[in-house]
């Protein structure tokens, strides 16, 4: 009996010993994984452990992490080319096509000065207009392209909230006025949060020439500001066609355009412009609309 109590305390033991290793092991396994992790996502990068097994369950780990690590550096490397070669582009799209913008504006303005018949002037005005169509095209491709390539950098500072709105504001009142819609603003001249004012007021400009575009004459948009406990809001509402839910999602993509509104000037890229700036500041945006009662799109910025 004696013996056999011996045997089944040192078995007990064993087991115990066993159990304290392999949990041992196992603590060790998730630091090495954790510490690797953590290089890879710090941008250290990881290096594949040569001395450990390959049979060994670390070692099939460390191989994989190894892979995994090479197939992200070597996307990331494409990536950095890609963004070189499309500021490349961007950079001689840009300056080739000033020159031949700016020659027509100057040859425009040397043939409204000329005697012309009304047919001829008539045809000057719309050359006009499409060559400013064609200098808008431009610069919103140029914006977009280095928003998405990383040329252009968001510098938020502490500034007034109401300047940036009056700004943008000040921007749609021509064109709102033509079609004799009410621009309303309710934001306290003293709400102050961290922005980007340039493009802060570019998005806001986007969205309100947005409501402006889909907004029947007479109709009446109003701008309101709230402080709420984590964002602050700038509510953009319209009393215009409004959007199907269905579309909703899809109104903040690139070149998206609406199926009825083809005949309105435009490209498809303010909105998603607008998305782009905001999330750069750490916000976002989001729209509420029901077909026939206008629209509602809420721009949120960090307080």
């Amino acid at each position: 009996m004696i013996v056999i109590a011996i045997l089944a305390v040192a078995a007990a033991a064993t087991s115990v010993w066993r159990v304290h290793c392999l949990k041992k092991e196992i603590y060790a396994f998730e630091e090495r994984v954790e510490n690797a992790l953590d290089d890879i996502i710090s941008g250290k990068g990881y290096e594949e452990e040569a001395e450990h097994a390959k049979d060994s369950l670390w070692g099939r780990c460390s191989e994989k992490l190894w892979r995994v690590n090479r197939i992200w550096t070597q996307k990331e490397e494409a990536n950095l080319r890609e963004k070189k070669q499309m500021k490349e582009l961007i950079s001689d799209i840009s300056h080739q096509t000033k020159t031949p913008v700016a020659n027509i504006k100057l040859y425009l303005e040397f043939l409204q000065e000329e005697e012309l018949t009304p047919r001829g002037r008539e045809f000057a005005e719309h050359l006009e207009g499409q060559t400013k169509k064609i200098e808008f095209l431009l610069q919103s491709m140029v914006k977009m392209s280095r928003l998405e390539t990383g040329i252009i950098q968001i510098r938020k500072q502490q500034r007034r909230l109401y300047e940036t709105i009056a700004e943008a504001a000040s921007q749609i009142v021509p064109s709102a006025a033509k079609k004799q819609i009410e621009l309303s603003v309710d934001c306290e001249e003293e709400t102050e949060v961290r922005h980007d004012r340039k493009w802060t007021e570019e998005a806001i400009f986007n969205v309100l020439d947005n409501a402006v575009k889909y907004t029947g004459q007479g109709g009446r948009i109003h701008i309101r500001v709230r402080c709420q406990e984590v964002f602050t809001k700038i509510s953009v509402q319209d009393s215009g066609k409004g959007i199907a839910p269905d579309r909703q999602a899809q109104i903040f993509s690139r070149f998206y355009r609406e199926p009825e509104v083809h005949d309105q000037s435009g490209i498809g890229i303010g909105l998603y412009l607008a998305r782009r700036i905001l999330e750069l500041q750490d916000g976002y945006i989001e729209v509420r609309s029901q077909m026939g009662e206008g629209s509602e799109f809420c721009l949120y910025l960090p307080n």
